[in-house]
């Protein structure tokens, strides 16, 4: 921490700008080493705060690139160190010319998420907040990003905040009221701790309710799509993803390994996996690839199940229909274009997943598709829970935690045990909830989370 660090913060690819980042007590001074001013620019150690400055940047004499650097001190700043923030050429070679002089002129080489780990440490933001600077850069669409930026914001720390602060409440009286029985009292406590603890108990089940649609929303949804051969998996494939990923022909058994593609969805993330048609079959490739279909199936979010409509049910389809039971699916009734054998109401008599009848080939009914999927995985309402939503094992862990603690304070108080027990299962819930924001957790798990950020955040 007492360091000065520096790093590229922008992607290391050619691009118009780029941004090499300092922070630490020395990082104006070592600026100052390479920087020359153009005009009458005095020194940045002499500037103030959150002022840009354009000049050249040297070093050994050579000029690197015309730059502007932009100054922020302490507290002001993303780390509540001094920062310094070269704009240069984006050239990922000047980027790093100019990372290398910084480097020999006093700072060192940070970690991969050093800069947000600081300011973690320094208390600009406390842990929910760092971890959600990551899912902010990873999200992949609208709700995704919606959720990291009001985490980002404080939403999810203000909601763990109040439950702590409750907790926190009860356990000093419980504990003052042991160490001073004569004024403090606690005839029918029991009572009253009851309902803040159900009202606590209500908060963090909301919050674990979110889980789902966060792992969906921040990982994708595993969609699956499965058919017989001929059916028109690849096509509709080819429709969602917007151009040929799959081979298309007439031959049966084109597709004989999976093929993936991600695709947005009106703000829901697709991952798509084509899969070879699934029927018996003497060809061991082929096989390989309908065993491989299956197992897919039974690990999708959603299954896409195309059927030829132009053709009857046979074998292979009652098969495939016995392999989306009690599985989340809609059902493509594909080929609407042609004479119908095979009808919706066929269908809905054998199956209760969702049908819709499409036509690849004349690109109908994906509309209808995509509104169903969105309100499949919201449930209708976008804004469920204020759009956020917990990521992750170790909060989802922390959480459940929590949870058991609190049931277990609402056990202790059903079977009237002693008052000092209430507080035992009040702290570790509090406990659970702080490792949440990031109030009780261990230097190890912190150097974790921050490993997996990139370089220069």
């Amino acid at each position: 921490m007492k360091e000065t660090i520096a790093a590229i913060s922008t992607g290391m690819s050619n691009s118009g700008i780029g941004i090499v980042r300092m922070s630490g007590a020395e990082a104006i001074a070592v600026a100052d080493k390479v920087f020359v001013p153009r005009g009458n620019g005095g020194t940045l150690a002499a500037a103030k705060s959150h002022t840009v400055h354009y000049g050249n940047m040297v070093f050994e004499g050579k000029t690197i690139d015309e730059v502007l650097v932009i100054v922020m001190k302490a507290p002001h700043s993303y780390t509540r160190e001094d920062v310094v923030e070269v704009n240069c050429h984006g050239g990922v070679y000047v980027m790093r010319k100019i990372l290398n002089a910084l480097i020999k002129s006093g700072a060192r080489p940070a970690e991969p998420g050093e800069f947000t780990k600081r300011a973690f440490l320094n208390g600009r933001i406390d842990l929910a907040q760092a971890e959600a600077v990551i899912d902010v850069i990873n999200s992949k669409n609208q709700h995704a990003l919606n959720s990291s930026l009001k985490k980002l914001n404080g939403k999810l720390s203000e909601k763990i905040a109040r439950i702590r602060s409750e907790l926190l409440e009860n356990i000093a009286y419980i504990e003052a009221a042991l160490d001073d029985p004569e004024h403090i009292s606690l005839d029918n406590y029991g009572d009253k701790l009851k309902n803040i603890v159900d009202n606590s108990v209500n908060n963090v089940e909301k919050l674990l309710k979110t889980v789902e649609n966060g792992k969906l929303f921040t990982q994708g949804v595993k969609t699956v799509i499965i058919g017989k051969p001929n059916a028109g998996k690849s096509s509709i494939l080819n429709i969602l993803a917007g151009y040929d990923r799959a081979i298309v022909t007439d031959i049966a058994g084109t597709t004989r390994d999976t093929i993936e593609e991600q695709i947005n969805l009106e703000g829901i993330t697709l991952n798509l996996t084509d899969t070879a048609g699934i029927r018996d079959t003497d060809d061991v490739i082929e096989g390989i690839g309908v065993e491989r279909a299956r197992s897919l199936a039974g690990e999708a979010d959603l299954i896409l199940y195309v059927v030829d409509s132009s053709t009857s049910l046979d074998s292979n389809d009652y098969d495939i229909l016995d392999i989306i039971k009690e599985r989340r699916t809609v059902v493509l009734l594909n080929k609407s274009d042609l004479e119908p054998v095979t009808t919706a109401q066929t269908l809905n008599e054998i199956t209760d997943a969702k049908v819709i009848s499409v036509s690849a080939k004349d690109n109908t009914g994906l509309e209808e598709l995509s509104d169903y999927i969105v309100k499949l995985f919201t449930n209708g309402d976008l804004d469920y829970n204020d759009e956020i939503y917990i990521t992750g094992e170790r909060n989802k862990e922390a959480l459940e935690n929590a949870l058991n603690s609190l049931l277990q304070v609402k056990k202790s108080i059903e079977e009237n045990m002693p008052e000092d027990f209430y507080t035992i299962d009040l702290m570790s819930a509090y406990e659970e909830l702080g490792r949440i924001i990031g109030e009780s957790v261990e230097d190890d798990l912190v150097n974790e989370i921050f490993s997996k950020f990139c370089m220069g955040k």
